[in-house]
């Protein structure tokens, strides 16, 4: 799951600005980092792949709002609500500037709103956009979460501290000056700084501090919920599902976290396609034997049957033939079949024609009414008949010749 992470220029980019990257093959390695033209900027590979966009700390202000109940989050409805709320708070007017809401913000709650220059923005996403690397999510360089620390970032010219805690993000040239604005943080929040201006951090703030690259503290930020690609900025619902659902799927897939999951489903598909098949073989060895045993009951009960085709109507027929040789009654019988419809025919109704073929009888001419025909066929079913019409002659058959 390759992670190209590109810090916009604070500057308007050109087609001839060089852009800073970081390339992170797993979302928490640095694989490689540099600064390079757009069109040359590494493209990240494989499944999940993405381009995370940068916004650094000197384009960003954050404010602290409560956000009015009634009006969802991701709509355009809370974007004018934003501008009311923050009108007066903003050097900009409010068109000029882009919104951006925490993540997991909700109605009537105090939330942080990120704000920045949109048509800056728009440019840059769109100059990477041009050079085929469209940013899939914008995160901030600092954000207002986690355990207060403090970093010194930049170059040597001019150096900036920035505080970053719940409390909010600040930004200050770095100066005895600056020491007095900053929150006091606690002994063991973490003080950071980059090569570049690590020294004179030192000298400054009289303090010892670990050192970091900025690539490493990009990758870091990718690895946050934010993503201010929200209001007009914000993808599709359906890209933004098949690519949660991509990187997700991709993770699960490549990195050796899932192994063991990954091994433990196939154990499991195995075992199941093992027992489906254990299953499927004995259902039908049983199904196999009762087709047997009923094969060998005819046979044994009907020798003169030699060749057996479909045991059950086989078997069948040659009771009715012994029933016949023998004179024993039965329900397929004319006189049981008549004896039936004489019970069930309304009184004073008779067949003007009869017809019998050995299992159905046709009875014509009785001209029954649909209410007399419903009531004749539901006495004979408890007979153990079936009756149906064809125009005006009604067929009646032993229920099991059906």
């Amino acid at each position: 799951m390759s992670t190209l992470i590109v810090s916009l220029p604070l500057e308007t980019a050109s087609s001839a600005t060089e852009w800073a990257f970081a390339v992170t093959p797993d979302g928490r390695t640095l694989a490689d980092h540099g600064k390079s033209p757009a069109a040359l900027l590494p493209q990240p590979r494989g499944a999940g792949a993405e381009v995370v966009a940068l916004v650094p700390v000197q384009a960003l202000a954050w404010h602290r709002v409560n956000l009015p109940k009634g009006v969802a989050p991701a709509t355009p409805r809370m974007r004018t609500a934003l501008e009311g709320l923050l009108e007066e708070r903003l050097l900009d007017e409010t068109e000029a500037v882009h919104f951006a809401l925490q993540p997991g913000a909700r109605a009537g709650e105090p939330v942080w709103v990120g704000v920045c220059d949109r048509a800056w923005l728009r440019h840059q996403l769109q100059l990477l956009e041009t050079a085929g690397r469209h940013a899939n999510r914008i995160v901030p360089e600092f954000a207002p979460e986690g355990a207060p620390a403090l970093a010194v970032i930049g170059d040597a010219e001019q150096p900036v501290v920035v505080s970053s805690s719940q409390e909010g993000v600040i930004s200050l040239p770095l100066s005895p000056v600056a020491l007095g604005l900053l929150p006091n943080l606690p002994e063991d929040a973490p003080r950071l700084a980059e090569p570049a201006v690590a020294g004179t951090a030192e000298q400054v703030l009289q303090q010892k501090l670990t050192l970091q690259q900025a690539p490493q503290r990009w990758v870091a930020a990718a690895r946050t919920r934010w993503d201010l690609a929200q209001f007009d900025f914000a993808s599709s619902a359906q890209s933004r599902r098949l690519k949660k659902i991509a990187t997700g799927w991709a993770e699960v897939l490549h990195t050796a976290a899932w192994r063991p999951a990954r091994w433990a489903a196939i154990a499991l598909v195995a075992i199941n396609l093992v027992g489906l098949n254990a299953w499927a073989w004995k259902e039908r060895a049983s199904l196999s034997a009762k087709r047997e045993a009923v094969r060998r009951t005819l046979t044994e009960t009907f020798p003169q049957v030699k060749v057996v085709v479909d045991a059950p109507v086989q078997m069948e027929r040659e009771v009715a033939a012994l029933r016949q040789q023998t004179g024993v009654a039965s329900a397929r019988d004319l006189d049981a079949v008549l004896g039936a419809l004489a019970t069930a025919l309304p009184q004073g109704r008779v067949p003007a024609t009869l017809e019998f073929n050995g299992t159905d009888l046709r009875a014509g001419g009785l001209a029954l009414s649909p209410a007399e025909f419903r009531g004749t066929a539901a006495t004979l079913k408890t007979l153990g008949y079936a009756a149906s019409a064809e125009g005006s002659t009604m067929v009646v058959a032993a229920e099991d010749t059906r």
